[in-house]
């Protein structure tokens, strides 16, 4: 069973800093793409940035120069260093890995974590 388990929201003011870590546990043999999305109250859930195990990375137009994915792959961990954090970010920021396991690959999702900028 393939757990994810995430931390480091929170509150924080605008222009601040967090970073957020997802950390998979389980029978991983490998994990292809890592990434992050959140979902604001009443919109669709959206792709926040990417990485692949190669180390290609990919980021919403909207964070593009603040926010920053990186993998640890020894410790099967994402993160994402988010800076000059605005008010628009505010939602729950989930992770979602596709490792290959026992019963080949697939995708999991992690519980989400809260990320609130304001003032």
């Amino acid at each position: 069973q393939v757990q994810l388990v995430e931390s480091g929201g929170g509150l924080v003011q605008p222009g601040g800093s967090l970073r957020l870590s997802c950390a998979a546990s389980g029978s991983i043999f490998s994990i292809a793409t890592m990434g992050w999305y959140r979902q604001a109250t009443g919109n669709e859930r959206e792709l926040v940035a990417s990485i692949t195990s190669g180390g290609r990375t990919t980021y919403a137009d909207a964070v593009k120069g603040r926010f920053t994915i990186s993998r640890d792959n020894a410790k099967k961990t994402v993160y994402l260093e988010m800076n000059s954090l605005k008010p628009e970010d505010t939602a729950v920021y989930y992770c979602k890995m596709t490792p290959y396991t026992y019963n080949g690959w697939d995708g999991y999702w992690g519980q989400g974590t809260q990320v609130t900028v304001s003032s």
